[in-house]
């Protein structure tokens, strides 16, 4: 329960009246440094986009070096030979 001398006006006033931290001098954020960090951060993404690009062509050369399948080739009957090259006469 609230106190007898609780006024939610004063309250309201003495949010009201606290002192703001305002500069004249302040511009927003927009002091003597502002935008300085653009050309920075450009040069900083167009390497990274070359970095991908180099990553992403490296990648794509060793995944088409891989088998087609992983699973294990179906085994060979004893009838048929291994390799067609063995049971071929030599001259």
């Amino acid at each position: 329960m609230l106190s007898p001398d609780f006024s939610v006006g004063s309250t309201v006033a003495l949010v009201a009246v606290q002192p703001s931290n305002t500069n004249d001098d302040d511009k927003g954020g927009q002091g003597e440094d502002f935008g300085k960090s653009s050309p920075v951060g450009l040069v900083l993404l167009i390497v990274f986009f070359i970095a991908v690009f180099f990553l992403v062509k490296s990648m794509n050369k060793h995944i088409k070096g891989l088998p087609a399948s992983f699973d294990e080739p179906a085994e060979v009957s004893k009838e048929t030979p291994a390799e067609p090259s063995a049971t071929k006469e030599k001259d």
